[in-house]
């Protein structure tokens, strides 16, 4: 770990942070630990963002105080974690999260806990130049001082975002082995910042990537949301798949891109990841069943053929392939039932839009999940999978109405314009001969 140094200190005249761009609830966090005799500083991501002119997604809050003494001061506060103890303030559906200053110690003094390197428990509080050389990156380790309004650079992280570089703390291997969670993190950062990876710490990138089966797949899951849904997810996918970390969550789909012999399964995912770019930059919103769906399609598609091809119907063949597939990457990264049952529900209407004779049409544009099954189709008919034929049928469908809707229907299934007449049935004899 580095040296403790002298900080660099911007003063407020020389740095672009205001307060009026700092929420609200954080200003009254950062004021309240301040007038109760505590150190206050906004730190973390929230402080490079301003600094770069970006709008922050939270505001963390770092202090002097431990999280004991900050429940005291907030009746508002809740205390989470058992491998980071952390106070929790909420203001409604807002909350600003406070954590009390890490220490430097030797592990085995107070409560800190590693297993093979890896740190799983670490409330060992200390001093803010501890806590600076502490965190994971230099760009993230800056400190907003609410009692001057200067910011706090302990680690060269200013010097680094003039540079665009993205710069460990402390040995590379050592901080990826501590929180092998660390590794997608610098991926997450260089996507969206558009930043250099230091090639001290890019080159473990290559080498680590198994330490990510040690992390538990809950937290995985928490990390995959953040790396694909901060609206840079196809850069983010291509910058994964360098290093080799995407077959690390998704071991099934990458395994499936592989070895494509065609080029359809690699555009499908990328153009649903630029799809899930392009709705984030519009404000529109975004369920992880959709994106999930887009991850584990070709692995879910190409097992769901060999059962068709096997003989079973295309629904079979679809839910067993899907509960198979799903199984398999629930080992590496959790997906709640929330999201894996509207996902699974996007696949299984999937052959639905095959089957336009009669009513089935009318039927599938009134399921509760047709609009995602059918954006989901839509992606594969632009990366060549299905015809775009079908793809332009099922969109003017929706458009139409009353007859024209049973035109298109009869023109799908080559038929005429003209209603065919329905068959008359050959009434039975009620009393057939030697009924009696």
């Amino acid at each position: 770990m580095n040296k403790i140094a002298t900080p660099q200190i911007i003063s407020r005249s020389d740095h672009n942070i205001s307060r009026a761009n700092i929420s609200e609830h954080a200003t009254k966090v950062l004021y309240r630990l301040k007038n109760a005799g505590y150190q206050s500083y906004l730190v973390g991501g929230g402080v490079r963002d301003l600094l770069l002119g970006r709008e922050p997604k939270d505001f963390d809050v770092a202090t002097d105080a431990t999280p004991e003494q900050v429940k005291e001061v907030f009746r508002n506060c809740r205390l989470i974690g058992r491998r980071f103890r952390l106070a929790h303030v909420h203001f409604g559906r807002d909350i600003i999260e406070v954590a009390t200053f890490r220490s430097m110690q030797d592990e085995s003094q107070g409560d800190r806990e590693t297993e093979n390197g890896m740190l799983v428990r670490d409330n060992i509080y200390g001093t803010i130049e501890e806590d600076a050389l502490r965190r994971d990156f230099t760009i993230n380790a800056l400190y907003y001082n609410i009692e001057d309004f200067s910011v706090v650079d302990y680690a060269g992280g200013i010097d680094d975002l003039k540079a665009g570089m993205l710069r460990l703390l402390g040995d590379p291997e050592t901080r990826y082995r501590e929180d092998p969670v660390r590794m997608l993190r610098a991926v997450r950062f260089a996507a969206k910042l558009g930043f250099v990876i230091n090639p001290a710490c890019e080159k473990p990138l290559f080498e680590l990537g198994d330490l990510l089966q040690s992390v538990p797949a809950a937290r995985l899951f928490e990390e995959v949301l953040k790396l694909f849904m901060a609206g840079v997810a196809l850069q983010t996918f291509e910058k994964l798949r360098h290093y080799g970390l995407f077959s690390e969550l998704f071991p099934e789909t990458e395994r499936s891109l592989s070895y494509e012999d065609h080029k359809f399964p690699i555009t499908f995912v990328n153009r649903g990841l630029e799809n899930t770019d392009t709705r984030i930059s519009e404000g529109k919103p975004v369920t992880p069943a959709f994106l999930f769906a887009v991850l584990l399609w070709e692995p879910v598609r190409l097992l769901a053929k060999r059962l068709r091809d096997a003989g079973e119907s295309p629904l079979q063949a679809m839910q067993v392939a899907g509960t198979d597939i799903l199984m398999t990457q629930l080992s590496r990264v959790s997906i709640p039932k929330r999201f894996s049952i509207p996902m699974r529900e996007i696949w299984n209407l999937q052959h639905r839009f095959e089957q336009r004779a009669g009513k089935r049409p009318h039927r599938l544009l009134t399921h509760p999940r047709f609009r995602a099954a059918y954006d989901f189709m839509l992606l594969r008919a632009e990366s060549g999978e299905v015809d775009q034929e079908l793809a332009s049928w099922w969109t003017l469908f929706q458009e139409t109405e009353g007859e024209d809707r049973n035109k298109l229907i009869r023109q799908a299934n080559n038929v005429g314009d003209k209603p065919r007449k329905r068959r008359r049935r050959r009434r039975r004899n009620a009393n057939p001969p030697g009924s009696e």
